[in-house]
């Protein structure tokens, strides 16, 4: 599907919900190639759930991408205090059913250790979540992106390194001993690189915090410039970028 912008593009998406829900029972009717290929199929439950998605964590959807950054350093700190106000992860479940209206993004590591829902004490269904080691963003990623963004509607996307990230240490030591690792952690390798080479030049005394850090900040001024949809919605103050480092021994997050 090829479109002249991201309006266009967001228009579709739109389209393609309201031509879903005008049938109540479509899960019962065949799909069109043409809806599946706009995400129809995953849009009719969206769609029903945004009237009642407040229920589901009895908090108001976040109206800005400033308000959805806030909401997520509010639960760092709860998660830092110990203080988690979001327990019982039963609750809501039936409602979660019908949808998923999620008001940020994080772009997380795969590392075990690094779980969005936790550090920024959020429910289910709060957190669209995109996880890779190294926590960058390929292809894929931002497709995840702007469907998260065009059609869920959220309204932050965080860029989230962490302390004593085992991908980019991978990364520095392949640079530096001018060898590849084996398998297909090179394609992780030759992503984060970049980072890797912008803070080395500057002989940083801790060369793997510098790097993570420079991770995030490339990964998240990627998601705000990516053509055609996130550009827009970032330009129009629809969604809003942000790079974080969460510091695994103490759990909180300074944000870059």
């Amino acid at each position: 599907m090829k479109a002249n912008s991201a309006g266009s593009i967001f228009d579709t998406l739109r389209r393609t919900t309201e031509e879903a829900t005008m049938c109540k029972d479509c899960s019962r009717n065949t799909i069109s190639r043409r809806g599946l290929v706009a995400g129809g199929l995953a849009l009719t439950a969206t769609a029903s759930f945004s009237a009642t998605a407040s229920a589901q964590t009895e908090e108001p959807s976040p109206a800005s991408a400033d308000e959805a950054l806030q909401r997520l350093k509010d639960g760092n700190a709860r998660y830092v205090a110990n203080e988690p106000i979001y327990t019982d992860h039963s609750h809501g479940r039936t409602l979660r059913s019908l949808g998923q209206q999620p008001f940020a993004a994080v772009v997380a590591c795969s590392d075990s250790r690094v779980v969005p829902e936790l550090i920024f004490d959020q429910g289910p269904g709060d957190i669209f979540v995109v996880r890779v080691a190294g926590n960058f963003i390929n292809e894929d990623g931002l497709a995840s992106l702007e469907y998260g963004a065009a059609v869920l509607g959220v309204k932050t996307i965080v860029v989230l390194g962490h302390s004593s990230c085992g991908a980019v240490d991978a990364t520095i030591k392949s640079i530096q001993s001018r060898e590849l690792p084996g398998g297909h952690i090179p394609s992780l390798v030759n992503a984060i690189r970049p980072a890797v080479y912008d803070v080395m030049p500057q002989n940083p005394p801790d060369l793997l915090t510098a790097a993570i850090q420079q991770n995030a900040k490339l990964n998240a001024e990627k998601a705000a410039t990516a053509t055609p949809i996130l550009s827009g919605m970032h330009s129009s103050g629809e969604v809003g970028t942000a790079a974080g480092l969460y510091d695994i021994s103490t759990g909180k997050v300074e944000f870059l």
